[in-house]
């Protein structure tokens, strides 16, 4: 065993050493000593040519006795200089050798200098071409000077004579010659075209510059009215030229005119100047204050996912619904009244207490730069050389008391500034209607699954994020601080982006009152479990088997994905879209499903672990296939969301709690204990956190906007989901045999030779709803062919073959 053991230590080292060679990289020092070297040889390369043709051939007899010391050569670089020009030129390819002295100098820059080594491989193949053709050229003319094509060229001319000629090999020549120009030069007919075009233009207004005066000579023996036309043309001619010079100076003086006033009028902003989103800036009262107002978002009132017409390949799933009409943005009310107004008194009066504040505790300030949101402006202030950040922090209660202001928050450093923010509320706050953040630009053009702008972030830009990608969203904050007005924003915003057909919705509100206006568009956007009134679930009891019922639409879907040989929904509509999926073998489109939950503490109170364990399974599986959850709670503690859940929803939104361990454990920091209430929240993505003031949309808006979608023509019933029978359902095991399905045989047939009982086997097989493919199992299982339900696993088969079935029925009718 010792002996074994040894050997196989050598090979692992000796393949270990093999990849180790294989797989080496050189490194940045590597690289530039060997880009330096290969364009010091290029030059030597290009001294040694030189002198070969200057000194002739005077060299080649010491070639021969480089070994020689005595031997004196005419060649620049010695010896080794005369032994390289007689391989590469003389015994080589004459003249076309002076085409690697470039090849070897580019080489050599681009290992120095790091570039792509992309572009270097097509300079070696092409320069390695044009070295072969050339040689063969010079070749000709190897008898009288066989140092212009070297004998390689000279012998692959004569190669090429011996089959196709003089002629042919010159054709040929000139052939590689059209293709080197074509491919690299990138000549084409156009360009020749264009070419002689303007040469024929040049030489035409040339020789009518020349006719001019013999014209005018000759029109004075013509009669007046032949007199009249040249010198017209040449008053028409003179005032185009004066025309055209004044309005080009004239242009070119403008541009000056407004750089330079600029630069008069403000010359302490511009090193100030933010690169992106460029912003209006004032000064007030002295240099060091920069207050700094973000231009107003342009609204776009027209909704263009109403104008946008999707690409959908072959097949198009809104085909049902062709002539639906996406929601106008008019529905929506503008209750700010005209954007975001700067109270100078207010900003200077803040900033004077800042720098007071900082300079009772000896921190002086170098800058501070305001800017002003909806409802909290940033002070951004650079302290001086040496000052603690951790001061600054330990000093937050104190500059709250100087300023007498409610939620101080203060971010130091600001990721990805060299700054220090204070975020200060305005004392007249500004709301942010729903009309201007889905009106805005960067919503309505957003290329986005599932996008969702939940409303202005403090430098006034829409916040736009997509849920698709989140995947899941936990929403928490105490009562009454806008958990409920966040979640109409966010079905708001999926109803103006996408088609019924391509997101539906499963509500579930345990306060009864607050998504009832959404029942308006049941058949529309809402999903629902098979023989139930309401889409919307009030009673918590239903919620168990509706999760249940999408963990089930989750394995069908995930089945179907298999199937379809993809990762995820995208793929598999874009692949059934294109029509490379067969719907008779159960395959569909399948839409986004999203699931929000208003009171996710209300659920667990009552339900517990029947809750806990399906929302676990859709937060770990369901983000491949669709599936995403928005859950909203007062306060996401262990008991109520467990460490299991809350790793899977790594979007987190906190509106105003009332403690920092509230903050901590919704955020995993602290700051939501520092928020002002209504509406204002910290948006988190398991990175940076972004302060956002959300969009309010009142109940009157979502009842026009239902209103408008209701009043359209919708979809015979609203989505199904998967009917869900639980354990605690008993079966009728006395089931009549007359009462069965006329498929029960075929069925049964089939689940055998699956041995699988599962209700979508029979859909996919048999091409039937799920409503009957669950009666026939019921049936089949009261027949004691599959045994009982076992959760999300399939049904055990009890009868093991064909042979066995038909027994089984032959004692039946006996």
């Amino acid at each position: 065993m010792a002996k074994t053991t040894k050997k196989e230590t050598l090979d692992k080292k000796n393949t270990a050493k093999t990849e180790t060679s294989r797989s080496w990289k050189p490194n940045k020092q590597q690289r530039f000593v060997l880009g330096c070297l290969l364009v010091l040889f290029s030059i030597a390369l290009l001294v040694a040519f030189i002198s070969f043709y200057i000194n002739g051939q005077s060299d080649q007899s010491a070639v021969s006795q480089l070994g020689d010391r005595t031997e004196v050569v005419q060649n620049w670089l010695g010896k080794f200089g005369a032994f390289l020009s007689d391989l590469i030129v003389y015994k080589g390819f004459g003249l076309a050798a002076f085409i690697f002295v470039r090849l070897f100098f580019l080489t050599g820059m681009f290992l120095a200098l790091e570039l792509s080594l992309k572009k270097l491989k097509n300079i070696w193949f092409w320069d390695m071409f044009a070295i072969i053709i050339v040689s063969v050229l010079f070749g000709f003319f190897a008898t009288s000077a066989p140092e212009l094509g070297g004998t390689i060229g000279y012998e692959l001319n004569l190669f090429s004579q011996d089959y196709i000629g003089k002629t042919g090999t010159l054709l040929a020549l000139l052939f590689g010659l059209i293709v080197y120009l074509i491919f690299k030069i990138k000549l084409s007919p156009e360009k020749i075209q264009s070419y002689f075009d303007s040469t024929k233009n040049e030489i035409k207004s040339e020789l009518s510059a020349l006719k001019t005066p013999a014209q005018t000579e000759s029109a004075y023996n013509l009669e007046e009215f032949a007199v009249e036309e040249p010198d017209e043309e040449l008053d028409n001619i003179h005032l185009k030229t004066e025309d055209t010079q004044f309005e080009i100076n004239k242009e070119a003086l403008k541009p000056t005119i407004s750089n330079s006033s600029e630069i008069d009028l403000n010359p302490v902003l511009k090193p100030l100047q933010m690169h992106i989103n460029p912003v209006t800036q004032t000064p007030v009262h002295t240099e060091e204050f920069v207050v700094e107002k973000p231009e107003e978002e342009d609204i776009i009132e027209e909704n263009l996912a109403s104008r946008l017409v999707a690409d959908f390949g072959l097949f198009d799933p809104t085909l049902d619904l062709s002539n639906y009409k996406f929601p106008t943005i008019d529905l929506l009310k503008e209750y700010s009244t005209g954007g975001i107004t700067i109270n100078q008194e207010e900003l200077e009066e803040n900033k004077n207490k800042i720098v007071d504040t900082l300079r009772n505790y000896k921190i002086e300030i170098a800058q501070i730069k305001a800017t002003v949101g909806p409802s909290v402006t940033l002070y951004e202030i650079v302290p001086e050389a040496g000052i603690r950040i951790s001061k600054i922090k330990s000093l937050e209660d104190d500059i709250a008391l100087s300023l007498s202001a409610l939620g101080i928050r203060i971010i130091a450093p600001i990721p990805g500034k060299g700054t220090i923010g204070i975020e200060v509320p305005n004392k007249n706050p500004t709301m942010v209607s729903m009309k201007s953040v889905i009106g805005s630009a960067k919503f309505q053009e957003a290329e986005m699954e599932l996008p969702i702008a939940l409303g202005k972030t403090i430098s006034n830009e829409t916040f736009v994020v997509d849920l698709a990608k989140m995947p899941h969203l936990l929403m928490a904050g105490a009562t009454g601080q806008g958990k409920s007005v966040g979640l109409n924003a966010v079905l708001t915003s999926l109803l103006y982006k996408k088609h019924p057909a391509e997101v539906k919705f499963v509500l579930v509100d345990p306060k009864k009152v607050e998504l009832t206006l959404f029942n308006k568009i049941e058949r529309h956007y809402l999903a629902k479990l098979p023989d139930t009134e309401d889409a919307i679930i009030t009673d918590n009891a239903k919620v168990v088997n509706t999760l249940n019922s999408l963990c089930v639409e989750m394995d069908n879907r995930y089945s179907l994905l298999k199937d379809a040989m993809v990762r995820n929904i995208k793929e598999y509509n874009e692949k059934f879209k294109s029509r490379k999926l067969n719907p008779e073998a159960g395959h569909r489109f399948l839409p986004y499903i999203v699931l929000v939950v208003d009171e996710f503490a209300d659920l667990i109170m009552t339900a517990g672990k029947e809750v806990e364990i399906p929302i676990a399974r859709l937060a770990q599986l369901a983000r491949a296939i669709g599936i995403h959850l928005i859950i909203a709670t007062q306060r996401p503690s262990v008991n109520v969301i467990t460490g299991l859940i809350k790793a899977n929803f790594p979007a987190r939104i906190a509106f105003r709690v009332t403690s920092k361990i509230d903050s901590r454990t919704i955020l995993d920091t602290q700051g939501a204990d520092q928020l002002i209430g209504r509406g204002d929240l910290l948006y988190t993505n398991g990175n940076d956190v972004v302060r956002v003031q959300c969009a309010f949309i009142d109940t009157p808006e979502v009842e026009k906007i239902t209103d408008f979608i209701g009043g359209q023509k919708a979809y015979a019933t609203a989505y199904l989901l998967p009917e869900f029978v639980g354990e605690e359902t008993g079966i009728n095991l006395d089931m009549d045999i007359s009462e069965r399905d006329t498929l029960f045989r075929e069925a049964a047939e089939i689940i055998v030779n699956a041995q699988q009982g599962s209700a979508s086997l029979l859909q996919r097989k048999l091409k039937l709803g799920y409503n009957r493919a669950g009666r026939l199992i019921d049936q089949l299982e009261a027949a004691g062919i599959v045994g009982p339900f076992e959760g999300s696993k399939a049904r055990s088969v009890n009868i093991l073959d064909l042979s066995a079935l038909d027994q089984f029925f032959n004692n039946e009718q006996n």
